[in-house]
């Protein structure tokens, strides 16, 4: 639809205002659409996924009672049961919590095509060689996300899941978490970590516009440091080895986005002698 609208004419401010709305339509629809799939598999997404990192038997708590009992101090990672227990204060909390959490999946599953209509929505406004050149973001973006919340799901969750419901101040005191809270830890930390998996998509296309550079990302390097030490602190639990092992991945990215807005200042450096020349 916006490409055969801008074929051969330029379109007024109006015009792009009923683009956009249409392009948010779609994407609505779509994401109300795998919102209603994961609602009928209500089974699924809380016994299964949702309510899996609070289980003894989850991957990651496995795995890393493997690699404690190796390193011969499997008493910190090694347990039968979370000390903690999940309940609803509200009368229509379990119903709220299915919808809302019915959306949250809708919208991680319909990503791709989010990216799609964004992508529908700009791309008349680039050139062919852009356009060329940006074939694979829906496919790279999309595999970034997925990454991040899988990261988030696997590492990030029963990181912070396995400390916060373990932790006490006293033993006369024990945890009952609300529904809301539970359910709140989780999407923060998979929808969080896969937005922030798209940090090299977003370094590219602020380069490919001029407002970063190679030499700004490594200039501001040490702050980027600190300020990926802040965003761990804030989506883990307050221990150093969750934030460490949160910071890291971040720092990789970072690492990788600098080569990346290189590679873009470079080709437009030899285009636009070529241009010239």
């Amino acid at each position: 639809m916006s490409t055969a609208t801008n074929q051969g004419k330029e379109m007024s401010f109006l015009g792009h205002l009923e683009e956009l709305r249409w392009h948010l339509i779609r994407c609505t629809l779509a994401i109300v659409a795998m919102g209603m799939i994961a609602f009928l598999a209500k089974s699924f997404v809380f016994d299964t996924l949702l309510l899996g990192p609070k289980n003894a038997d989850f991957p990651t708590y496995q795995l890393l009672c493997k690699v404690a009992t190796f390193l011969g101090f499997q008493d910190s990672f090694c347990f039968d049961e979370l000390p903690f227990k999940i309940q609803s204060m509200k009368v229509a909390g379990q119903f709220s919590a299915h919808i809302w959490t019915s959306i949250t999946a809708g919208f991680i599953v319909a990503f791709p095509y989010v990216l799609y209509e964004f992508w529908r929505f700009i791309s008349p406004g680039l050139k062919d060689n852009e356009r060329r050149t940006s074939r694979g973001f829906i496919l790279i973006a999309s595999f970034l996300f997925f990454l991040g919340v899988l990261f988030g799901y696997y590492v990030v969750t029963p990181l912070s899941i396995n400390f916060l419901g373990s932790y006490k101040v006293s033993e006369e005191v024990f945890n009952q978490f609300t529904l809301d809270s539970y359910i709140g830890l989780v999407r923060s930390a998979t929808v969080a970590c896969g937005l922030i998996f798209e940090l090299p998509i977003i370094i590219y296309f602020l380069t490919k516009i001029g407002l970063v550079t190679p030499q700004f990302l490594r200039k501001y390097r040490k702050y980027s440091l600190v300020l990926v030490l802040i965003l761990s602190a804030i989506i883990t639990p307050p221990d150093i080895a969750s934030q460490i092992v949160v910071a890291v991945p971040i720092l990789v990215l970072y690492e990788i986005s600098i080569y990346i807005s290189k590679a873009v200042v470079k080709k437009q450096a030899k285009k636009a002698k070529a241009a010239h020349g």
